[in-house]
C-alpha cells in the first residue's frame, strides 16, 4: 500500500455562503502544550497544559482538539433538506453486501442525504435503496451544522430499513455525542477539567452546540446515543472514531471498551463522563512521528490490518488549511479518505464543517 491522500483539486459542489473563515480557529486549550497554528494562522490563546498520549506536534501543525474552545467554524448552508419517507418493504437476504463508512457529519444532513444516494445508498426519496450493503456511521452526528438531530432521525430510520433489506446501518459513538449527552444530563454542573472548573454546557456551546439541536432532543434520541459502540472490527477494518490511543485506557478488547464506555455512561456521574469526553477529543496519535507504532498498538490488541477513523479534519492532517486572508480555496479539495501511517491509518473526516467534503466510502479503498 502506497501512503497518501485521495485528494483533487477540483471543486466539490454548488457555492455556499460561509458565516466563518478558517482564520476563526482555536485549537489548544488546556489538553496539552499550545502548539502552533499553519502559516498563516492566528496564535492560540495560552492554557495550562495537560498530559498526552502522543509526541508534540510538528510545527506547523494545530494542537489537539479542545473540549473547552472552538477549533472549527460552524458554516450556515441554508436550509437543511427534510426527509420523510416510508419503510421499505423487506427483502430476503442475500449474504454480506459490500462495506461502507462515513465521516463525521456534524449536522450537515443536505450533504449526507446527497452523499449516501452518490454511492446508491439511497434513492431519491432518501430510503435506503442498497439492499445487503453495510453502512458504520463513525460518529459526530451532531454540532457545528444546522441540522444534528435530523441527521440522528436519518440515521436511525435507515437502521430500520437496511436491517429490513438484510442489510445493516450502524454507528459508533464520537466525542460530540458525549458531548451533548454531558450538556443534556449535566448542564452548568461544574467538572474536574484537568486544569480548574469546566461545564459541559459551557463546552458544548463552544463546540458548535445548536439551540435548536437541544430543543428538539428527546428521551429516544438521548437513548439511542449512549447505546453507540465505540469501535468494531469488519472485514479486517477496525473502525474507531478518534485518532487516538486513549481506548487503550478501556479494555484489552472490543467488548471490553464497549462494555467500559457504556457502564460509565450509566453510572451518571459528571466527572466520569467528562474524563470520557476528554480522551475521545484526543487526535493526531497516528499522524507524528511513532504514529505508525500507535496504529499498530490498537490492531494488536483489539484485532484489524488497518484502522479506520474520523474525528480529525484531512486539511489539519496535511497541515493546509487555508491562508490567512480566508481564501480557502489555497487549501487542499479533499475529495476522498487520506492513507498514511505506513498505510496503516485512513482517515475519513474530509471537513464538512470547513466547507469540504462529506466521506461516504466502499471499502476497500481502490487505488
Amino acid at each position: 500500500m502506497v501512503e497518501g491522500s485521495m485528494t483533487q483539486g477540483a471543486g466539490q459542489g454548488p457555492e455556499v455562503e460561509r458565516t466563518a473563515t478558517l482564520r476563526d480557529f482555536r485549537v489548544p486549550a488546556y489538553m496539552n502544550e499550545a502548539a502552533p497554528y499553519p502559516p498563516g494562522a492566528p496564535p492560540a490563546e495560552s492554557a495550562p497544559p495537560l498530559e498526552e498520549d502522543r509526541p508534540a506536534p510538528e510545527e506547523g501543525y494545530p494542537d489537539v482538539y479542545t473540549p473547552t474552545q472552538r477549533d472549527l467554524p460552524v458554516i450556515h448552508r441554508g436550509d437543511t433538506v427534510q426527509v420523510t419517507v416510508d419503510p421499505v418493504a423487506a427483502q430476503a437476504p442475500a449474504g454480506p453486501g459490500p462495506l461502507f463508512v462515513v465521516g463525521d457529519v456534524h449536522g450537515y444532513l443536505d450533504q449526507l442525504v446527497a452523499a449516501l444516494q452518490e454511492q446508491g445508498l439511497v434513492d431519491a426519496a432518501g430510503q435506503w435503496c442498497a439492499g445487503t450493503a453495510r453502512l458504520w456511521f463513525l460518529g459526530d452526528f451532531t454540532d457545528r451544522g444546522p441540522d444534528g438531530i435530523g441527521v440522528i432521525d436519518l440515521v436511525m430510520r435507515l437502521s430500520a430499513e437496511a436491517a429490513a433489506a438484510g442489510g445493516y446501518c450502524k454507528a459508533l459513538m464520537g466525542n460530540h455525542e458525549l458531548l451533548l449527552l454531558g450538556a443534556k444530563r449535566f448542564g452548568d454542573t461544574p467538572v474536574n477539567s484537568g486544569a480548574g472548573t469546566a461545564t459541559f454546557q459551557a463546552a458544548w456551546l463552544l463546540n458548535g452546540g445548536q439551540k435548536s439541536d437541544m430543543d428538539r432532543l428527546q428521551d429516544h434520541h438521548l437513548q439511542w446515543m449512549a447505546r453507540l459502540d465505540a469501535m468494531e472490527e469488519v472485514d479486517g477494518y477496525l473502525l474507531v472514531h478518534s485518532d487516538t490511543t486513549s481506548y487503550l485506557d478501556y479494555g484489552d478488547s472490543i467488548e471490553a471498551v464497549n462494555d467500559t464506555v457504556h457502564d460509565t455512561l450509566t453510572r451518571n456521574d459528571a466527572d466520569e463522563c467528562w474524563d470520557l469526553f476528554r480522551k475521545f477529543t484526543k487526535r493526531f496519535s497516528f499522524r507524528d512521528e511513532g504514529g505508525a507504532d500507535a496504529v499498530r498498538s490498537l490492531l494488536g490488541t483489539y484485532g484489524g490490518a488497518r484502522i479506520v477513523h474520523g474525528h480529525s479534519p484531512i486539511p489539519y492532517l496535511l497541515g493546509e488549511v487555508g491562508s490567512e486572508d480566508g481564501d480557502e480555496t489555497a487549501g487542499p479539495v479533499v475529495e476522498g479518505p487520506h492513507v498514511y501511517a505506513e498505510g496503516l491509518a485512513i482517515a475519513m473526516d474530509g471537513g464538512v464543517t470547513m466547507a469540504g467534503k462529506l466521506l461516504v466510502q466502499q471499502l476497500p479503498l481502490d487505488f
